[in-house]
């Protein structure tokens, strides 16, 4: 009896075709403009608190309840900039992932290259994967200059030190206190999770931009959706809460600050390298893998019935 081992090799096709996807988002200025926009933001923040981050502590602490000494100034480094400002920048990027995906289809059409697209040694399964590869590449880059300019750069100018996290609880306030020896790993796994939920929009986008003529409105759709979803993730009703926000991937975009609230021991002790909800973190995961494989997967089907007429 034969045994035959088979070399699985990517479709050298497919891999020309991501290379050439990369090289048209390369050449697109608002590729650029999303870069720019981060960094402008990230610095904006950085000169704020390098010139008067003692207002902004202060302001923080009237609200909460828990009462020890530390160095207000000091408190400012590196680490507790790049969470300050994940907190607000996370929000707005996935309007710049939408500048991007949503014109994965879409473009094409306007510019008139879609039939020439199907007309390669592809599907449009294939054609649909590339896509949509191209689009998370894209924003694993854009993590990655986050990253760069949020973390990297603010330690350089603030320093280290150990991470102060306000935390809102209830209707209380708390400060949880992280050494910095157990800051790092939580970064890479907070980027790691955005990375996830931010591919979520990137498939949103791209399932949009395959019933569009023109960019501009699977942007503005996206940016909606995006809107309008976080809206009905932040109504605290019954209701809501039981039937609407489980299914809503807004609901687990902002899980990754699940890896800075750090676990306790039954004295109220901080426990180094743990986390106080690692389960609640593993769900969120799940149902965001779970949406991105939905929305490509509809994408396919849809374009696979589309009728391409440009």
């Amino acid at each position: 009896m034969k045994i035959i081992f088979y070399h699985l090799q990517p479709n050298p096709d497919m891999w020309k075709l991501l290379q050439i996807e990369l090289f048209k988002i390369s050449k697109r200025p608002r590729t650029y403009i999303a870069f720019v926009a981060v960094a402008a933001i990230v610095f904006i923040f950085q000169f704020a608190f390098k010139a008067d981050g003692q207002s902004y502590m202060d302001l923080m602490l009237q609200n909460v309840k828990d009462t020890f000494s530390f160095d207000r100034v000091q408190a400012i480094n590196g680490y507790f900039m790049c969470y300050i400002i994940l907190n607000t920048l996370l929000i707005q990027v996935p309007i710049l992932i939408a500048l991007i995906a949503a014109d994965s289809i879409s473009g094409e059409a306007n510019m008139g290259t879609l039939r020439l697209l199907i007309s390669k040694p592809i599907s449009r399964t294939q054609l649909i994967l590339v896509k949509f590869a191209a689009a998370t590449i894209f924003t694993i880059f854009l993590l990655l200059w986050m990253a760069v300019t949020a973390l990297f750069i603010s330690l350089f100018i603030f320093g280290t030190g150990d991470m102060l996290v306000f935390r809102s609880k209830g209707d209380e306030s708390q400060i949880l206190l992280i050494t910095k020896d157990d800051v790092m790993w939580r970064y890479l796994a907070a980027f790691a999770y955005a990375t996830v939920a931010l591919t979520v929009i990137a498939a949103l986008s791209l399932l949009l931009s395959i019933f569009a003529e023109n960019s501009i409105g699977p942007i503005i759709a996206t940016v909606c959706i995006v809107i309008v979803c976080t809206i009905i993730s932040n109504i605290n009703v019954p209701i809501i809460d039981k039937n609407v926000k489980p299914f809503l991937f807004t609901s687990y975009l902002v899980g990754w600050k699940g890896f800075f609230y750090i676990g306790t021991d039954i004295d109220g002790k901080t426990i180094k390298g743990s986390l106080e909800n690692w389960p609640a973190i593993r769900k969120s995961l799940l149902i965001l893998i779970a949406h991105i494989f939905i929305l490509v997967t509809a994408s396919i089907v849809v374009f696979k019935k589309k009728d391409i007429l440009s």
